[in-house]
């Protein structure tokens, strides 16, 4: 059977995050880097919205959601338990986790970022913003080593990819600011092997057609 095909985006933190949990999971997928100037037809004809990632499983299932993508890998296996699935209800108060972020810190962070870009002088203002996320995300860690309890679950995965975003807006700023706990656990997934793998730079696949195989079993 073939392998299921992930068109992606190496520095877009959606399709980031589902190559985290594909690698995570221990699944194979085709990888199909792209640039968002010049995307495959291949890829508009199953998901004419023209974002990353796009998953294209085995028996033609398309997953346009990098959260659904996630969810899907996890689904097909899970051999360090990131759903941990023998708490009840614990799903559920994951995936409210990263509702909030996806759909109330990222808009926050959009706003900071185009402030240090174009020197806006709103940029503190977006930046205490973020700051009323991340003090939530401090107080996790400092009574536990991940996010949601010690062991690593698919919401440090979510959202990691976001918070090294917000931490290469004012670098200066971030290193010397009072959320020691999360800068650790940040600097842990960044000096990772999985981070390293999923941060790997591969041809784009419209010029070189290469099946790249991304991920391990």
């Amino acid at each position: 059977m073939a392998l299921p095909v992930l068109y992606s985006l190496r520095n877009c933190p959606y399709a980031m995050r589902a190559r985290l949990a594909i690698y995570a999971s221990g699944q194979q997928v085709q990888l199909r880097d792209l640039v968002l100037s010049n995307k495959p037809a291949e890829m508009l004809e199953v998901s004419p919205k023209g974002t990353v990632p796009v998953l294209v499983t085995s028996n033609g299932q398309v997953i346009e959601e990098s959260l659904e993508v996630m969810l899907w890998a996890f689904e097909q296996s899970d051999p360090d338990d990131f759903l941990d699935k023998a708490n009840q209800n614990v799903l559920d108060e994951m995936l409210g986790i990263i509702a909030i972020f996806d759909n109330e810190f990222k808009g926050h962070l959009e706003h900071y970022r185009a402030a240090k870009r174009y020197h806006e002088p709103t940029l503190p203002e977006h930046r205490e913003a973020c700051e009323s996320y991340l003090v939530q995300l401090e107080q996790r860690l400092c009574q536990q080593e991940y996010l949601m309890s010690d062991k690593p679950t698919i919401v440090d995965l979510a959202l990691v990819p976001f918070i090294r975003q917000f931490a290469r807006v004012e670098r200066q700023w971030y290193l010397q600011s009072s959320y020691p706990k999360l800068r650790q656990w940040l600097n842990t997934y960044l000096q990772s092997r999985m981070f390293s793998k999923v941060m790997t730079k591969y041809p784009m696949w419209l010029d070189s057609k290469e099946v790249v195989v991304f991920g391990e079993h």
